[in-house]
């Protein structure tokens, strides 16, 4: 089964002016790679008929890093909404405030991490085994699917992602990152 390229769940212009079409396009061009590259190098490796979640359980080497990007990727489009900002919602809300210091606090965190990631890489907001919250910030193609926690929330830090918006100003991506973070998505997700 070849892997397909998602669908952006809204128009290339919704994420304005947080996030530009241009920025968008030159995204969407760097997860269509990928994709391509993952269908690829899956040919021969007996992995062919798995879905991707799995193809990155499993793959090593480049194969791991191009399936993963395109996981992770498809999972960020998930992650943003034209409606989105503001703070979490619903039982994602609770579990903040009862991790400590309130959705302030963890804001402040999740971006020390990322604003602390030498080079590209992915910031994540992720729920544990023991249904506790965490962040966390890996590069490269660093992903929860790896391990036992359940990926919430993800932010792209690879350039592509914000050097047409805000060139060398990462802190600013994510200001404006904040603004079309997907809280009821986020919320959907936990267990």
């Amino acid at each position: 089964m070849a892997i397909a390229l998602p669908e952006l769940p809204y128009a290339r212009t919704a994420l304005e002016p947080h996030l530009s079409a241009a920025t968008l396009e030159a995204h969407l061009a760097h997860h269509r790679a990928c994709v391509e590259a993952v269908n690829r190098l899956l040919e021969g490796t007996g992995l062919e008929e798995l879905p991707l979640e799995d193809v990155v359980r499993r793959a090593r080497g480049r194969l791991f890093e191009q399936a993963a990007q395109a996981w992770n990727h498809g999972f960020y489009w998930s992650c943003l909404s034209p409606r989105g900002g503001g703070e979490p919602v619903g039982e994602l809300a609770a579990l903040r405030i009862r991790r400590g210091g309130g959705f302030g606090h963890s804001r402040e965190e999740f971006n020390r991490l990322a604003l602390g990631l030498a080079g590209s890489g992915w910031a994540w907001l992720v729920q544990r085994p023991d249904g506790s919250l965490g962040l966390t910030a890996g590069p490269g193609a660093a992903t929860p699917l790896t391990g036992a926690d359940v990926p919430l929330l993800a932010c792209d830090l690879w350039e592509h992602a914000w050097w047409l918006d805000r060139h060398d100003d990462r802190a600013r991506y994510l200001e404006a990152f904040w603004q079309v973070v997907d809280w009821k998505a986020a919320n959907a997700r936990l267990r």
